[in-house]
């Protein structure tokens, strides 16, 4: 195996604080500081990057792409809205004045604790002082691996082009279908789960089709289209309160989205899906259900819960590595007897909190205090000018909510082009229902089966 440059990785007694009392060295023997890696450079890993800025460490950053993803405005890629680079910014031009910190592309298979190296997929390795696994979650089908391939998820760039492919693909055979039965089923979306990101795509998917499609086709009547969201819980957005729910619901409802609540999906193929007993001929269904961890817990031989979370202490260190972390998505954590959710804003906390924790252990000061998540509140859009919001005792719906949604989602993109572009492409959408991404960027898939 071969291995990148070791900067002097030292033993697990070694790192946890700054030397106390050696003699100065030579002037010509350079001062070797500890490295810190951080792998996935999500909002966690990101965030935990920055906050090391001016701390004295070498900060490795490793992703298996090139670019840092503003996950919320997914599904606007997935529906034409947005393009990709509008809501992703390369993570070296990120770091680019960190001068502190570097960044490997490259996919991680696991971690050999004793060594203390990060092992890569070309059998190469990079060595840590510190660790932070910031490695995000998965689509989890629960059980049913089978279906991934008939109902895509919507984690990534790829997976967001590829949805914004077969819905705008699914209008063109429309047209040229002759078969009713047929016609209606390339005119049929199914979505499978109505939590946040269900909710803002069966919206977007329903602006889509009922307003902005609608003098573009001959042959068919695009706000004929049907929206199917199906839930197998009692109600959507089990995150919101019911009240707020309940009005997001109304809403959807009011953009032709069929909601289904109580109705777990049984099977999905090519050619639709078994809800609640009833079969819905679809050829378009998208998995906006379940997540799962990724494999750090097995990377490590660490405990985790059900969902394969890595179980860590109140400073988020891994039990028995107290210089290994685990934030975000891929951590368990409890507070006040609750796990936190696996969202933006605890893997931002998290990632800032650990920084301040090998800063502090580096300058070999103490870290008493423990993590602890302030909750600063749950947003869902649902189609144009209505969003739910909930921060504290402050609930809202509607145009008033909707207008902190879009401020926020702004505020928190990095980059000023990103939010310049976003804001105008906004802009755009809002005041003539156009969408500028409506493109078909690949030739494989003409045909449906």
């Amino acid at each position: 195996m071969k291995d990148l440059p070791d900067t002097g990785t030292k033993t697990t007694n070694e790192q946890l604080a700054a030397p106390q009392s050696l003699e100065p060295a030579r002037e010509s023997v350079p001062v070797v500081k500890p490295r810190v890696v951080i792998v996935g450079a999500g909002f966690g890993g990101l965030n935990a990057a920055r906050a090391l800025h001016d701390a004295p460490v070498e900060v490795t950053v490793i992703d298996r792409n090139n670019h840092h993803l503003f996950q919320p405005l997914l599904y606007q890629v997935a529906t034409g809205v947005l393009s990709p680079a509008e809501i992703s910014a390369p993570i070296r031009s990120v770091l680019s004045k960190q001068k502190n910190a570097e960044v490997l592309m490259g996919e991680v298979t696991g971690v050999d604790t004793q060594a203390q190296r990060v092992l890569l997929h070309d059998d190469q390795s990079v060595p840590y002082d510190y660790l932070i696994l910031a490695t995000g979650s998965r689509d989890s089908y629960f059980g049913h691996n089978d279906w991934a391939q008939s109902a895509p998820g919507l984690k990534s760039i790829v997976q967001a082009t590829s949805i914004r492919r077969k819905i705008l693909l699914a209008f063109e055979m429309a047209e040229r279908e002759t078969d009713p039965e047929k016609r209606k089923a390339l005119l049929t979306f199914v979505l499978v789960g109505a939590g946040p990101t269900g909710v803002e795509m069966a919206g977007a998917i329903a602006g889509l089709a009922h307003k902005t499609l609608v003098s573009d086709f001959r042959h068919i009547k695009t706000e004929q289209a049907r929206i199917v969201l199906v839930e197998a819980l009692p109600r959507i957005l089990m995150a919101f309160d019911e009240r707020l729910a309940k009005k997001a619901q109304t809403a959807l409802n009011r953009l032709g989205v069929e909601v289904r609540t109580n109705s777990p999906v049984e099977a999905i193929d090519c050619d639709g899906a078994v809800i609640a007993g009833e079969r819905i001929p679809a050829k378009t269904v998208i998995w906006t259900a379940g997540v799962a961890a990724s494999p750090a817990g097995e990377w490590l031989g660490a405990e985790t819960d059900r969902g394969g979370r890595v179980k860590v202490g109140s400073d988020v260190s891994v039990q028995g590595h107290p210089n290994i972390f685990v934030i975000g998505d891929t951590a368990s954590f409890t507070q006040d007897g609750k796990p936190l959710p696996g969202v933006a804003q605890v893997a931002i906390q998290q990632g800032q909190h650990v920084a301040s924790v090998i800063a502090d252990r580096v300058a070999g000061k103490p870290h008493p205090e423990a993590f602890r998540y302030v909750d600063k509140g749950n947003m869902a859009t649902v189609g144009r000018y209505y969003s739910i919001v909930s921060i504290g005792k402050f609930r809202t719906a509607g145009l008033l909510g909707w207008v902190m949604w879009l401020f926020l989602h702004l505020m928190f993109l990095i980059g000023f082009r990103n939010r310049l572009v976003v804001g105008f492409q906004w802009l755009v959408y809002l005041t003539t229902f156009q969408r500028g991404a409506r493109l078909i960027t690949s030739g494989d898939e003409i045909h449906y089966q």
